[in-house]
């Protein structure tokens, strides 16, 4: 896929572990661990919203497009 989630770049950055974010955008761990190992094939705009609330960035410092080599 070309979309990649930067999950836990970002919660590296902020000193955010999953328990403690999971529980401030009201997501399951495990819902949260498919974000954060990039593995979601989609994401709901709220969920964005409150974990850009949460770590306290843009949409854009989580997702970014990252071109495919042909034959993928």
């Amino acid at each position: 896929m070309s979309i990649v989630i930067n999950l836990d770049v970002m919660m590296a950055k902020r000193k955010k572990g999953l328990t403690e974010l999971a529980g401030e955008v009201d997501i399951t761990l495990a819902n949260l661990s498919i974000l954060k190992n990039n593995k979601a094939k989609a994401v709901r705009l709220s969920t964005l919203d409150a974990i850009c609330k949460a770590l306290n960035c843009q949409p854009g410092d989580i997702l970014e497009y990252v071109e495919e080599e042909d034959g993928k």
